[in-house]
């Protein structure tokens, strides 16, 4: 019985991916984490295997794999490096305004670099007064003749510095609110466009993490995604595809350190017998991989729902990221404990495991909007308690 919704088509490219990384991936994590430097190399390396393209259609130079094989592989790859695995995370959020809402022309323009690998992208959404409140964003683009001009900054950006093309969200009304906003394309060489302070981080510290400014920045009116006043709508479609790319690498994160733990536990003795027979640290250990497997159903879940464009999405999506990275602080905080003094030392990988899962818990939404969202769809969703009628 198979335990998961893969093809065997699909658990070839996994195992593909598994091997990329244990063979070529986990070798360079620690020093990633060290260097704080971004990993030219992996992105040569996923570009050399085609997997920035999983999820694009073939007409614009992807594999036309799906959503889902995608949620794999950064699951995959984070396993055995959080940066790694969010770069790919962030290819996929960064262009997916595009494809939702792009004109041929911008399509046929922009995602076969993207596709390849041959441009990182960004999703410029953040700003340092409007995090969850998006209605609050201050930049605004104004249109001038054949063009819009951007002015206000962006904080908190993935990919801020190496990033060929910017998603971004200004105020097209100031005074619109939600209905406000609209969504750009912004090449790295715009004028006007400036990439400030890459900030100093407690994880994923080879992704680079930094402010964006645009200052009477220029960009050709046909940069508009969409038309105008549709960004917020756009942001949110973004959204519920997006989060479980988060999901995904916290999820990888998770099982890598419960993997790690194991061997550790088997292989490690005290009062004549493994660790792992220890009742207390076997509680652990089974705690960790029962949660890592729901949390791989919300996954492959959520993956196959956008993969078949269901309804219902922005709930289970939503849920994917919460479970995910919940479970992810969750079991690399036991990781640590299990490995005791040498799980809190830099040779052993669970700490820099611990202190990359912390951030999954926060961006694409804090998991405290992630439960503010499955509410909301809850009560709007038609069912009744099977005791409605007793009273």
């Amino acid at each position: 019985m198979r335990s998961d919704p893969l093809t065997d088509e699909q658990r070839e490219i996994r195992e593909l991916v598994r091997t990329l990384a244990r063979e070529r991936i986990a070798p360079r994590a620690a020093e990633i984490d060290e260097s704080a430097e971004f990993p030219w190399d992996m992105v040569e390396l996923m570009r050399e295997h085609e997997l920035f393209g999983l999820a694009f259609d073939e007409a614009h130079g992807g594999s036309g794999a799906g959503s889902l094989m995608l949620l794999v592989a950064v699951e995959e790859v984070s396993r055995a490096c959080a940066t790694t695995g969010l770069v790919l995370a962030v290819q996929e959020l960064a262009s997916l305004a595009l494809r939702l809402a792009g004109t041929d022309e911008q399509k046929n323009r922009y995602l076969p670099r993207l596709a390849s690998g041959e441009w990182i992208a960004a999703y410029a959404l953040t700003e340092a007064g409007s995090g969850s409140d998006s209605a609050a964003m201050r930049t605004q683009a104004k249109r001038d003749g054949e063009e819009y001009v951007l002015n206000g900054s962006k904080r908190f950006i993935t990919n801020a510095g190496v990033a060929g093309l910017y998603t971004v969200f200004a105020k097209t009304d100031p005074d619109g609110g939600h209905a406000g906003i609209s969504c750009f394309v912004v090449e790295a060489d715009a004028p006007g466009f400036e990439v400030g302070r890459i900030e100093p981080k407690m994880g994923i510290k080879g992704s680079t993490t930094g402010e964006l400014f645009f200052n009477d920045c220029r960009v050709p009116a046909d940069n508009l995604i969409g038309e105008e006043g549709e960004g917020f709508k756009i942001a949110m479609r973004i959204l519920d595809r997006s989060r479980p790319g988060i999901a995904a690498q916290a999820l990888g994160i998770a099982q890598g350190a419960t993997d790690y733990a194991l061997e550790y536990a088997k292989n490690r003795e005290t009062m004549g017998e493994p660790i792992s027979e220890h009742q207390l640290v076997a509680g652990k250990l089974a705690d960790m991989e029962t949660r890592c497997e729901a949390a791989r159903g919300l996954l492959y879940k959520a993956g196959s729902m956008i993969d078949e464009d269901a309804p219902g999405l922005t709930k289970v999506s939503a849920m994917a990221k919460l479970f995910c990275s919940d479970t992810a602080m969750d079991v690399t905080t036991d990781a640590v404990q299990i490995l005791g003094g040498y799980g809190y030392i830099k040779e052993y990988p669970v700490e820099r495991m611990m202190r990359d899962a912390k951030i999954t818990q926060i961006y694409e939404g804090t998991n405290e909007i992630q439960r503010l969202v499955i509410a909301r769809e809850m009560v709007r969703e038609a069912r009744s308690s099977v005791l409605a009628e007793v009273s």
